[in-house]
């Protein structure tokens, strides 16, 4: 089943029980998809495709969060908190940094890289492996970590 049709019956469920938290995330990311497709490039949206778009939303909204907090606005933190949740349960389980550091100490290893200067390397390897898995400032995080002990 297709992250498209996933939404449509997530929505329905949504409407019927009268969850307004996650009706307004499920449109969120269809109004996303409806943006893509009508676009005119006339690209089909595939798997990885949708796991970047849902990222992208869920960046958006935490950067968000992130300005509402600063400025003391918990009501609207609350709301972009709400959506980032809805969001999250259409991407791959995401990896902890537990996790994460021996993946990316075997791609450090592969490439020999020994320095910041391989960082990009290291990089452009482990957000291919980890495409969906974590977020590219984490990767980063752990890389840069890695590189300099």
């Amino acid at each position: 089943m297709s992250l498209e049709q996933k939404i449509m019956t997530d929505m329905k469920a949504a409407m019927k029980n009268k969850d307004k938290a996650a009706l307004r995330g499920i449109r969120a990311i269809k109004s996303a998809i409806l943006l893509i497709k009508t676009d005119g490039t006339g690209k089909e949206l595939d798997e990885t495709g949708e796991v970047k778009l849902l990222q992208k939303l869920v960046k958006q909204r935490q950067d968000s969060l992130d300005i509402f907090v600063k400025q003391g606005r918990e009501d609207l933190a609350a709301v972009e908190k709400e959506e980032i949740d809805v969001i999250q349960k259409y991407l791959p389980k995401q990896l902890s940094e537990e996790e994460l550091t021996p993946i990316i100490q075997e791609i450090i290893s592969q490439t020999g890289a020994s320095s910041m200067a391989d960082m990009g390397k290291v990089m452009g390897l482990a957000s291919a492996k980890l495409q969906g898995q974590a977020d590219g400032k984490t990767i980063s995080g752990i890389v840069r970590t890695l590189l300099l002990s």
